[in-house]
C-alpha cells in the first residue's frame, strides 16, 4: 500500500442554476480545475439543500435548482491557486477546506 501524503480537500457548494459568463458554473469550475492541472475533481448533485437565504434548492416541475458539491483533493499549494479563481466566479456559494491524507493508487493494466 502506498504511504499516505498530507493533502487538502476543497468542497465547493453551489446550485445547479448558477452561471458564469453564460454557461453553467459547475462546467466553468471543472474547466478551471483542468486548466490548472488539479489532480481531479468530482461533482455531486444533491437532492435538496439550502444556504444563507434559507431558500430550498431542489428539483421543481418548471426548473431544476438542485444543490451541487464539487470535491477536489490536491496539495495545499495547488488548491491555493484554484481558490482565488473560483471565488471570482461565484456570486454566492461556500468553499470548505479540510486537511486529509491522500493515498494515490495506480495499477498498471496488464498487456
Amino acid at each position: 500500500m502506498a504511504a499516505p501524503k498530507p493533502a487538502k480537500l476543497l468542497r465547493i457548494h453551489i446550485s445547479e442554476s448558477d452561471r458564469y459568463r453564460g454557461k453553467p458554473l459547475v462546467e466553468a469550475i471543472i474547466a478551471k480545475c483542468r486548466e490548472l492541472k488539479m489532480a481531479g475533481a468530482t461533482v455531486f448533485q444533491g437532492l435538496e439543500g439550502f444556504g444563507d437565504s434559507a431558500e430550498l434548492h431542489r428539483a421543481h416541475l418548471v426548473r431544476n435548482d438542485q444543490p451541487i458539491v464539487i470535491a477536489i483533493v490536491d496539495t495545499a499549494e495547488n488548491l491555493g491557486r484554484l481558490v482565488p479563481a473560483v471565488e471570482e466566479m461565484l456570486d454566492t456559494g461556500v468553499l470548505a477546506t479540510s486537511d486529509v491524507e491522500m493515498i494515490r493508487v495506480e495499477r498498471l493494466s496488464p498487456l
